[in-house]
């Protein structure tokens, strides 16, 4: 095909694609809105009908990661992912160390097992890590997601690009095709330099963005009290082991142990049963501090609420001039009894206030952080016993007992679809419904973990690429890139490898891989070469999708989480994609001769 050959509609298409990247770049609008902005401006001009732009919301794969923030929030809910990130993480000592540590195990998963619930699992889990050891989590999501990219191409089955591929050389050859292991020869090398390239250029090219609450100073500071749970996780460990000196905006004052007072608490400092444990720090660190397993509130008012733990949320309250039980401490004014709600935390100006929950006396200004029902805002939220009143985001306690019920679930899920039992979406969409049944997560804690702003950017993509395909504007510039290379196998192999690179880039990886076959078929019969390097090659660019969140699903997961923009996943994405394709038609030819 020549460009004199494309109609209105496909140079239409790629006016459109490149107004997105550019507004994308921008980072002046959100994703979602950029993305299903041209979508619409196809649907509206005709190039693409109802149907392919609905075609995405449909789609087996954008629904699978629907489905999967479901069973993450089971994880989340019941304390699950702090024991992923510390089982399976540890304690890095580095930045390097950490990136390391952590996609060693996500590459490893991921050539075995479908990395979109890889990367569901981890983030959380990061996320959790990021905070407890004071690292940038801005500096890890994009390695995670690079990692199970990567690890998926060691293997047939790690990533469906593969598959796909695969099963187009046998129908072209008539032969048996691939073996498990044998794209390892290419894919190990490539998986060793991504690994090696993150660690080296992410410490420049990945940008650090800190948590808010490492940068604020004069926030408001809160005093609570915790009791390490006797033979819990923290029974006997150090403090710096439990990871209790790490928490951003937060620090452990003093530790009371069978009456007597441990100021100056050192980080070797061993942890036991009963220890009454003294914190000051902001309010989303004192929320940190209820899901840290085997740490509980002091208070023992927490427990005697009428209703259970896990309906319930925090609160915050400003006490006002006309507040019933000012003058009476905590315990004389019987808050719990009056209010149905128990107070765990105290703001005072700033001050630390240097007394029990219940011995402390409310003034007219304090902020008390409250465990109570939900309905407890409707109750008062027009009281004069209280100047303000909000209810904190996902503070919901945490349920520890139901972890192992949730991580059962996750392995059930994974084992599943790695045996064949059931496809990845019939196994998510059970595994959602067990997190459901079995209370490990709530219907409404469920629809909280669905990023929507995901799920509209990965169905708006597949409908614009859809136009691509359908317009002739990609084969347009396949044929025109392929073409460049005259009669050198090299540069043919490389070019093949560009060009499925920018279209994994653009639609997605197995679109680009059912794009770019053909047209490397034609490429290989011009220069009476075996097609079998040509099909390796489009394999690992198909999965080369570093350089923008469009390009793979997991890429778009991380986005949020990691704060990125746009212009981020070209920074490392693009040298990332360059190194992996040198190397990768450096090898392939030696392997499988031309």
């Amino acid at each position: 095909m020549d460009a004199s050959t494309l109609a209105w509609e496909g140079w239409f298409s790629l006016g459109v694609v490149g107004l997105c990247l550019g507004l994308l770049a921008t980072n002046r609008y959100p994703p979602d809105v950029v993305m299903v902005g041209g979508l619409t401006l196809l649907l509206l001009s005709g190039v693409i009908t109802p149907a392919d732009a609905l075609s995405g919301l449909s789609n087996e794969g954008m629904v699978t990661v629907a489905v999967l923030y479901v069973v993450v929030s089971g994880l989340q809910e019941t304390g699950g992912t702090s024991w992923v990130s510390q089982a399976v993480l540890g304690r890095p000592r580095s930045l390097a160390q950490a990136q390391i540590r952590l996609m060693a195990p996500v590459s490893a998963l991921s050539a075995f097992l479908n990395n979109t619930p890889v990367v569901a699992m981890f983030i959380p889990a990061v996320q959790d890590w990021a905070k407890r050891h004071g690292l940038s989590v801005s500096r890890l999501m994009l390695p995670l997601s690079y990692a199970a990219i990567a690890g998926g191409t060691c293997t047939l089955i790690g990533t469906s690009t593969n598959l796909v591929v695969n099963g187009m050389l046998i129908a072209h050859t008539g032969e048996s095709g691939l073996g498990m292991f044998d794209i390892a020869w290419v894919g190990v090398p490539t998986l060793i330099l991504t690994l090696v390239a993150v660690v080296l250029l992410g410490h420049r090219l990945l940008p650090e963005r800190r948590s808010v609450l490492s940068l604020l100073e004069d926030a408001r500071q809160y005093t609570v009290e915790m009791t390490v749970e006797p033979r819990s996780p923290l029974d006997g460990k150090s403090i710096e082991e439990a990871g209790l000196r790490q928490l951003p905006g937060m620090y452990l004052v003093e530790v009371e142990r069978d009456g007597q007072v441990i100021p100056a608490v050192a980080p070797e400092q061993r942890l036991r049963g009963g220890d009454r444990l003294l914190f000051a720090g902001v309010v989303d660190s004192v929320v940190d501090l209820q899901r840290i397993r085997g740490l509980v509130p002091a208070t023992n008012q927490v427990f005697k609420l009428q209703s259970p733990r896990h309906v319930r949320c925090l609160v915050e309250a400003v006490v006002s001039e006309s507040f019933p039980l000012l003058g009476k401490s905590i315990r004389e004014g019987r808050f719990r009894t009056h209010y149905q709600a128990a107070i765990i935390a105290i703001a005072r100006n700033g001050e630390r206030i240097q007394r029990k929950i219940g011995d402390i006396v409310p003034r007219p200004g304090d902020t008390l952080l409250m465990e109570a029902h939900p309905n407890f805002l409707e109750r008062y939220r027009n009281s004069r016993d209280f100047l303000l009143i909000s209810q904190l985001d996902n503070s919901t306690p945490t349920r520890h007992e139901r972890a192992w019920v949730a991580i059962t679930i996750m392995a059930g899920m994974v084992a599943s679809v790695t045996f064949g039992w059931l496809s990845m979406l019939q196994a998510s969409m059970l595994a959602a419904g067990l997190m459901l049944i079995s209370r490990c997560t709530t219907a409404s804690a469920a629809r909280r973990a669905v990023d929507l702003q995901v799920l509209l950017v990965i169905a708006a993509s597949f409908g614009i690429g859809l136009a691509l395909q359908k317009t002739g504007a990609a084969a347009l510039i396949a044929d025109g890139m392929i073409g460049l290379a005259g009669d050198d196998p090299w540069l043919t192999l490389a070019l093949v490898f560009l060009a499925t690179s920018v279209f994994t880039n653009l639609i997605t990886n197995n679109a680009a891989a059912a794009l770019m076959f053909p047209i490397a078929v034609a490429a290989a019969a011009r220069l009476d070469a075996s097609v079998l390097p040509f099909a390796i090659v489009i394999m690992k660019a198909a999965s080369a999708s570093f350089a923008t969140p469009i390009a793979y699903q997991t890429n778009l997961m991380v986005m949020g989480p990691g704060g990125y923009s746009f212009v981020d996943y070209l920074r490392l994405g693009v040298p990332l994609t360059l190194l992996t394709g040198i190397l990768t038609v450096l090898i392939v030819p030696l392997v499988w001769p031309f």
